[in-house]
């Protein structure tokens, strides 16, 4: 079943790689020289550049277009994910109640919106983003569907760069009104009962604020249908920081406009509007939570309460009902709902009177249901250790929806009747819809283990295999991590793994400090000066697979994409000697300087900034383009990005790479992967998709002596 590819890996190593130039260009900062040979490589629409760029995209192709297996591995991606995908329905209307819900079936491109009149009415499709280009690269980014389910907003992109244009579709004629709005990108959006207009988030027009700010501030607009958008009402937003990024959410009679702010990933505020407040001008925003240095997240709005989720005194959180009537900071106004419990309260949602919670235990996922004064009525069964993404109801409406996904089992959707307002909420689950994959998961086990860091903090490790695996140290193994911005990795359908698993492949993912996992003190655990315990953990979950004969230095691979990205360059710099190959997906590099391109002032507050010197000192320690050693034996490295790529700019997988390049010593390959019309990877096409699974796949098997 395996062999070591001797002539494959020297055919990546003969290959020299693309010249380049290296300027003698050092900067010193904070009294300390930084070198920065590939500063040229930031201007992406230079003609040296580009040029450059295309030549190692043509290296990356000779050596990946090599491996014997390519075509059935192809073959068998394109089985795996024609599965589909499925979201979990949006319900609206009143007694005729509106199902909204993406689907993508078969070899589509980009998912379809759905809507179904009725539970069990025909499903139609609404809004179909592949007949918009025929290369599948225009996305739905996003979609809210009107209170009474007559209308759904919903923003599109080009490329994957998530810059979105709102448009507004009627549900009855299946048109677009003429409503359209730019600048709309991740919009959050709340619409009037009566559907006449909406509150949404949108970003200035060029020229309002200096070069280099369009991607910031962030406001809050109010919009009324068949109006100019651009006459549209600030409602939120005028004079603040930059950086803000907030949030609505409206109560169900159109008064209490809620307002979540977030302040990075640690941080956020509270404002609400009473839209009938009488008066001069616009209503005021009435301050609810102000400088407080925890999460508050608005659940909803019932009547005159708001339900607030919150680590503020509680790092596992707990929730809060505000009265409204009594708005202000004053917390004589607030009640504990459900209090802090030892695992994770991860969201809230509220469905037939009642409170849907959903928790966290062990990086798995559990559903409980409470009575709105947070009395326990009873804990919701899941089919195993798996993850649910998100609880979809409504106060008025008896039915929740939660999706459920392991590693070796597709998306089901689970619909539970609450029957009326204030009652047991004992009605049985069923599965609304669910996806089949061709995939035998009963040869497959999932086991969970502990590792310990370099600091003796005991770490989970996801381990995905099949039955009977041998301890034996010859064990492929491909370890994935992220470890950050408060994010948590559960167990999630492993698709393009499934080709690996089959070759009798271990897929590892570890559950690093700076996520979610255990609540806001393992976020805290792994961001700003204590990053470098998130490398640590990546580290001892490698040498933990090695000494428990899971697998060998020659035979253990790691890959991580954005902050993960980030994670490998730092995994691979500081321990080279562990791994033998690293796949490096649209990442962070430069830490010196990512913060100067593109959203990346956001991440400061999980980061810090270089332009402060005692943040210099750690973001300098650990940066992974400023860490590469001259004659370092480097594994293997795949680097890939996307030029419209919005998030983190390109520059910094071009500049690892050329630094990689000119420093390793070992005779591996270090390969550039640059895509054109694609982004950060959301709303990407399936064919890009897949394209790129096997890129990275046909590098990781050729290094791990895969057949």
């Amino acid at each position: 079943m395996f062999y070591v590819s001797l002539m494959i890996a020297t055919l990546f190593a003969a290959t020299p790689p693309v010249p380049t130039r290296a300027d003698a260009i050092v900067e010193t900062i904070h009294g300390v020289p930084v070198a920065d040979p590939y500063r040229w490589l930031e201007k992406a629409d230079t003609p040296e550049v580009k040029a450059w760029t295309d030549a190692q995209n043509a290296f990356m192709r000779k050596a990946l277009d090599a491996y014997p297996g390519r075509k059935a591995l192809e073959a068998r991606l394109w089985q795996l994910y024609e599965t589909g995908s499925l979201g979990i329905p949006e319900v609206r209307g009143g007694g005729a109640r509106r199902y909204f819900y993406l689907r993508r079936d078969g070899k589509q491109n980009q998912p379809v919106l759905y809507v179904r009149d009725g539970v069990e009415g025909a499903d139609r499709a609404l809004v179909d983003v592949n007949a918009l280009t025929t290369d599948g690269t225009r996305a739905l980014d996003w979609w809210f569907p009107s209170d009474d389910g007559k209308r759904v907003a919903y923003g599109v992109s080009p490329d994957g760069d998530e810059k979105s244009t709102l448009r507004v579709h009627d549900v009855a004629t299946g048109q677009d009104l003429p409503d359209t709005i730019t600048r709309t990108r991740a919009c959050s959006l709340a619409w009037r009962p009566d559907g006449k207009g909406f509150y949404y988030t949108r970003y200035p027009a060029r020229g309002v604020f200096p070069p280099g700010e369009e991607e910031y501030h962030r406001s809050v607009y109010y919009h009324a249908l068949g109006t100019d958008p651009e006459k549209d009402a600030k409602v939120f937003g005028a004079g603040r920081d930059l950086k803000d990024w907030p949030s609505v959410k409206l109560s169900s009679d159109g008064r209490w406009l809620a307002i979540e702010v977030g302040q990075g990933w640690a941080k956020s505020e509270v404002y609400v509007i009473d839209t009938r407040a009488g008066g001069k001008g616009a209503p005021k925003a009435i301050p609810i939570v102000e400088g407080k240095n925890a999460l508050f997240n608005v659940i909803d709005v019932v009547g005159d309460r708001l339900y607030l989720h919150t680590n503020e005194g509680a790092p596992r959180y707990r929730l809060y009902t505000v009265d409204l009537r009594k708005p202000g900071t004053d917390r004589a106004a607030w009640r504990e709902v459900i209090p802090q419990s030892d695992d994770i309260l991860e969201n809230v949602t509220l469905s037939a009177g009642r409170i849907a919670a959903l928790y966290l235990k062990d990086a798995s996922s559990r559903v409980r249901l409470f009575a709105a004064d947070g009395k326990p009525i009873r804990e919701l069964p899941l089919p195993g250790i798996g993850t649910v993404s998100g609880l979809h109801g409504r106060w008025e409406s008896p039915e929740l929806f939660h999706d459920f996904v392991s590693f070796l089992t597709p998306t089901a959707i689970h619909r539970h009747d609450l029957g009326a307002a204030g009652g047991s909420g004992s009605g049985a689950g069923v599965v609304w819809r669910r996806l089949a994959a061709p995939v035998d998961a009963a040869a497959y086990e999932v086991q969970q283990q502990r590792f310990s860091s370099r600091d003796g903090t005991s770490v989970p490790l996801f381990l995905v295999h099949k039955k009977g695996l041998p301890r034996d140290g010859k064990n492929p193994t491909l370890l994935y991590g992220y470890g950050g911005f408060n994010i948590s990795l559960t167990p999630a359908f492993a698709t393009a793994l499934i080709p690996f698993l089959e070759k009798g492949g271990v897929y590892a993912v570890a559950n690093l400090r700076g996520g979610a996992e255990y609540g806001e003190t393992w976020h805290q655990a792994g961001m700003l000066s204590r990053k470098q315990n998130t490398f640590d953990d990546f580290v001892a979950a490698a040498q933990h697979l090695i000494t428990t004969k899971v697998t060998s230095r020659e035979r253990l691979a790691v890959s991580g994409r954005s902050n993960g990205g980030l994670l490998i360059g730092a995994a691979v710099t500081q321990r080279p000697d562990l791994f033998r190959a690293a796949v490096c997906g649209v990442p962070l590099l430069d830490m010196i300087r990512y913060h100067k391109f593109r959203i990346a002032q956001l991440w400061i507050p999980e980061y810090g900034s270089a332009d402060d010197p005692e943040q210099f000192k750690w973001l300098y320690a650990y940066s992974p383009y400023h860490r590469v050693k001259d004659g370092g034996e480097y594994p293997a490295m795949l680097i890939f990005t996307a030029e419209s790529d919005s998030r983190v700019d390109p520059m910094h997988a071009r500049k690892m790479t050329a630094r990689l390049q000119a420093a390793t010593a070992s005779r591996r390959p270090v390969l550039l992967r640059l895509e054109t019309k694609a982004g950060h990877g959301a709303g990407k096409p399936l064919a890009k998709v897949i394209a790129q699974v096997a890129d990275e796949w046909s590098f990781l098997l050729t290094e791990l002596g895969v057949r």
